[in-house]
Order: C-alpha cells, then sequence, then structure tokens
C-alpha cells in the first residue's frame, strides 16, 4: 500500500501519522488483510520529516531515483506498528522534499496550505517526488516480492503515471494496481509545464508526451494526478456503494441552476462512467473495529467526567487565547451544574466545507442551521464540537458560541475528547454535503449514539433514518439545511418524549456492525482479483 497517511505506526503524543480519513483506513485495513491467509501487507508513506526519526526506526536501505532530472538518494526506514504484526511492515521512505512545515508555527505538517493562485504547489512536488522514490523501490523490490500495489488517492497516482509513461518502469506492469479514491473533491490538479511545480518539472520526459489520459477534462493545460489514477489503475475502488452511484453524474451547482446542490463526480464522471463500463469500478464500504464493549452509560459521573476530560484538555490547548478562553468558560457553566444535561449533542469533524456547509448556510429567516439548533435546544440542552481546520469556518464556530452560552467550541483534536463525545452524546450531527465512507458516524453508533445525517454517500449506506438514527434529504442548499435543522428537533422531541423509541434506535444503532472482514474479503475477490 502506498498512501499520504498511516495512523498504523506507533508515534509519540502529538506527532500522528495521520491527518484525516486515509490514515484511519490504512490502520484499519492493513492488519484486517493480514488476517486472510496469504495476505502480507507493506505500507509505504513519506517520512514528513519526523517519522524517519522515530526512537525505533530501523534503516533497511538507501538507494538513489530519478527525479526533476536529477538522481535523488532516500533513505528506507522500518517503523514499529501500534498492532505489531509478522504479517504487517510499515515503511517510511526519507528526502528532504517529504518535510513541510507550516509557516506561523513552523510545525512539520502532512499537508500544505498553499495561496489560491498556487492550488497543490507544495504538495505536488512533495508527493511526486515521493512516488518516483516508491517506483523505483518497486523495481529495485527493497519493499519485497510485491504482487499488488494499492495506491491511496491522489497523492500516490503518480505511481500509476510513471508505471505507465516511463519505459524504466516498464517492470510495474506486471503488477495489478489498485487506486482508492478517498476524496474526489481534491485533485491534485497543476500545471503541464511553465511552474516549478508541474509535470515538466518534475518528469520531463513524460511531459514531452503528455497524453489525454494525464489531462485535466476542463483545463487541458494541466495534469490531473485524480484523473490519471481512476484512467491507468486496473481497479478503481470508492469507499462506499452509494458513493459509487452517486460519483457517475455530475456534481451541481451548475451556471444553469446555482441554487441547486449535489456533490457528484465533481468534473470526473465521465471517466468514472467508462471504468464502471470497462468493470473497473466497484463501491466496498469501510469497516470499523468493534471490541466486546457494553453499551456505556448516559449518566452524572460519566458526564462529569467527560467535562473534566474536555477541561484538561482545552487548558493546555494551542488554539487562540480567546478561543479557549471561551470554549473553558462554557465548560465551567456545565461543570457547576448538579445535574447532566437532558441533550447532548456531539459534533466530531474536521472544520471544512464539506463538513460544515451545511451548519452554516441559511435554513430560513436569514439564519444559519447551526444557529436554528442552538435555538431550538431545551433550556439544559448543550452542542458540544470538537474539530480544527478552515479559519473561516472556525471564526463562524466561535462567533456562535460566543452568542450562545449552550455551545461549547473545542478548536482543535484530541482522541480521547473524541472516544469521550462518541461515549456520551446522546445525538450526534454529521450533516456533510457528501461522504464518500464516513467514520465518526460508525465510531458514535458503535457506542450507542445515534447519528443525525446527510442522506448521502457512506452515510446512506450506514444510518437508516427512525432505525438506527436520522437522515434527511433535499435538492437544493437551502432545503437541505432546512431540512437538517427539522431532523435535528425531529430526534431531540423523541429523546425528550418518547423515551423508549429512542432508547430502540439507540440500542440498534450500538448493535449494527460494519466489519472490515467483510470489507476485505470483497477486496480480494473484487480489486485484487486473487484465488
Amino acid at each position: 500500500m502506498v498512501a499520504s497517511e498511516n495512523d498504523g505506526i506507533k508515534t509519540p503524543a502529538g506527532q500522528d501519522a495521520k491527518a484525516g480519513g486515509i490514515g484511519d483506513a490504512v490502520r484499519d485495513v492493513a492488519p484486517a488483510l493480514a488476517s486472510l491467509n496469504n495476505c502480507r501487507i507493506t505500507v509505504v508513506v513519506p517520512s514528513h520529516g519526523f517519522l524517519d526519526k522515530l526512537e525505533a526506526a530501523r534503516l533497511l536501505d538507501v538507494y538513489h531515483f530519478p527525479f526533476a532530472g536529477s538522481r535523488e538518494g532516500v533513505v528506507l526506514f522500518e517503523v514499529p506498528g501500534k498492532k505489531p504484526s509478522r504479517k504487517v511492515r510499515h515503511l517510511v521512505l526519507h528526502h528532504a522534499r517529504f518535510e513541510a512545515r507550516d509557516p506561523e508555527t513552523n510545525q512539520l505538517k502532512i499537508y500544505c496550505d498553499d495561496p489560491p493562485e498556487r492550488p497543490f504547489a507544495t504538495d505536488a512536488t512533495k508527493y511526486a517526488c515521493f512516488c518516483a522514490a516508491v517506483a523505483e523501490g518497486l523495481k529495485r523490490k527493497v519493499f519485497g516480492d510485491v504482487n499488488r500495489v494499492h495506491l491511496h488517492d491522489w497523492h500516490a497516482a503518480f505511481v500509476l503515471i510513471l508505471r505507465s509513461f516511463d519505459e524504466s518502469f516498464g517492470p510495474l506492469r506486471e503488477l495489478r494496481t489498485v487506486y482508492t479514491i478517498h476524496n474526489l473533491a481534491l485533485q491534485g490538479i497543476r500545471p503541464l509545464r511553465g511552474d516549478p511545480s508541474s509535470l515538466e518539472t518534475w518528469y520531463p520526459h513524460i511531459a514531452v508526451k503528455a497524453t489525454d489520459k494525464l489531462l485535466d477534462p476542463e483545463y487541458r493545460n494541466c495534469l490531473n494526478p485524480m484523473a490519471a489514477g481512476v484512467r491507468l489503475a486496473d481497479a478503481v475502488h470508492v469507499v462506499s456503494p452509494a458513493y459509487k452511484l452517486e460519483i457517475l453524474a455530475p456534481s451541481i451547482p451548475r451556471r444553469s441552476d446555482p441554487d441547486a446542490s449535489y456533490c457528484g463526480g465533481e468534473g470526473l464522471e465521465e471517466d468514472l462512467q467508462a471504468a464502471d463500463h470497462e468493470g473497473r469500478l466497484f463501491g466496498i464500504l469501510n469497516g470499523c473495529d468493534y471490541d466486546d464493549r457494553k453499551l456505556p452509560p448516559r449518566d452524572l459521573p460519566a458526564y462529569r467526567q467527560l467535562l473534566q476530560l474536555l477541561d484538561h484538555t482545552v487548558s493546555r490547548g494551542a488554539s487562540e487565547a480567546a478561543v479557549r478562553y471561551l470554549a473553558l468558560k462554557r465548560i465551567h457553566l456545565l461543570q457547576a451544574s448538579a445535574r447532566r444535561s437532558k441533550v447532548l449533542l456531539t459534533c466530531v469533524t474536521r472544520i471544512v466545507n464539506q463538513k460544515l456547509r451545511l451548519m452554516r448556510a441559511d435554513a430560513g429567516q436569514g439564519k444559519p442551521a447551526l444557529e436554528q439548533i442552538l435555538e431550538g435546544l431545551p433550556t439544559d440542552g448543550v452542542l458540544i464540537l470538537l474539530g480544527m481546520g478552515d479559519r473561516d469556518l472556525e471564526r463562524f464556530l466561535f462567533d456562535l458560541s460566543n452568542r450562545f452560552h449552550n455551545f461549547v467550541f473545542i478548536n482543535g483534536f484530541d482522541s480521547d475528547c473524541a472516544a469521550g463525545l462518541f461515549a456520551n452524546g446522546d445525538l450526534f450531527l454529521m450533516p456533510s454535503s457528501f461522504e464518500p465512507c464516513g467514520i465518526s458516524q460508525m465510531l458514535a453508533m458503535r457506542d450507542g449514539q445515534p447519528c443525525v445525517v446527510h442522506n448521502t454517500g457512506g452515510l446512506k449506506d450506514t444510518v437508516q433514518d427512525g432505525r438506527t438514527g436520522f437522515a434527511f434529504n433535499g435538492e437544493r442548499l437551502e432545503a437541505q439545511a432546512k431540512n437538517f435543522v427539522h431532523a435535528v428537533l425531529r430526534a431531540i422531541n423523541i429523546l425528550s418524549e418518547d423515551t423508549a423509541s429512542f432508547q430502540a434506535i439507540r440500542e440498534t444503532a450500538f448493535e449494527k456492525r460494519f466489519l472490515w472482514g467483510d470489507t476485505v474479503r470483497q477486496y480480494v475477490q473484487y480489486l485484487y482479483r486473487s484465488e
């Protein structure tokens, strides 16, 4: 497996080898595959400037590869996994180009935010270089005897470009390739030439013979790595059956109907339709890890323990002082109460447009949906939202929290806090505009917390309205926002007025299982085509 993230690597606190869902999926799918007969898994990621420095990192090899007109040296390390297994290896490649720092905090980052006029410039160069090192490693067999190559998202698609258009990597064409799409909205588009971050700079011998297989459907002078992955892989995989169907249609809005809202193929629907027609496109739902846990109690001791954890985490957090102060003020207000909030809404999310667009959208009367939900909460109801991301959206959440005492916005991420919110909340909010699969809804359901979800993608495949949670639809943005508000208020009403029905929904959600074992058996049958 080749990916940008791998949360399966054992790292010190504060140095996660993940930034989102790719890392979660790679972490879980590797051991699940290894549990099958005759499956041995090697996961390769960049060092990001810190994974090569892990105390237990073991040097395996040093070799050279061609990139940007020169021969570059790369160092290969093996690092320990969180769940040690003789059938799963975690490898890290280190090169100076794989390091990227936040210009404000100077912290090492997995992904960079470039200015709007140069989108993906830093990351595209980083991952084009990484993939060149991976391709050379596959050719030299430094990763062992590989017979399947599984590539995750646009960051790994450059391996397919080199495999198809660089004759020196001809031996890689004997390997079956699988390309998994985690986020179709991010495609890594860069110019073909005339820029330091371009195909001509990275692979000049390929740029001179660029074909339609590499070009963006709209911007014909640009390389689209995501499109190349779809066109060149032996199998293309998306992470839920419903999402597979959705991406075969064009995304909306269009100029002809700007108020409509539908997240489809993001400009690649014709390529995806072709892959589907050729029998190369598959929708397989991600799984979730389960143990023998019992339904967590929603009682006062557990609630107080959660608030204490949130208090401690926010106190030592790195968010802005004003944001941290307001969050602590809201938490202390809850701690001062002698009772548990009767309605505890929770949300754990990346703060990006995909996840928060409907919360911010006008749901009527000139008010955002989230504001109407906060107004509709009962007197002792509260919403606790944990997340970080886009600064403009973070400001929107902070401003609302400043106005509503029943909204606690914790700007950051902490895995223990997330687990506490999953285990203690009454109702989890996940109104994603689109959702290839989603993991948070599965984690909430695993702890018996019903979810309110937009009936799309993986959310549609995992949450049944009125049975394991609450779902809403809508063709236009305002309708979706209004229906989101109505779904939340309907769920709160059932929780408050019909406790038996809500408890039945809670228990059914808790009993639902999305097993990685089922997922990886489909991988072997459809993606890897292994007998």
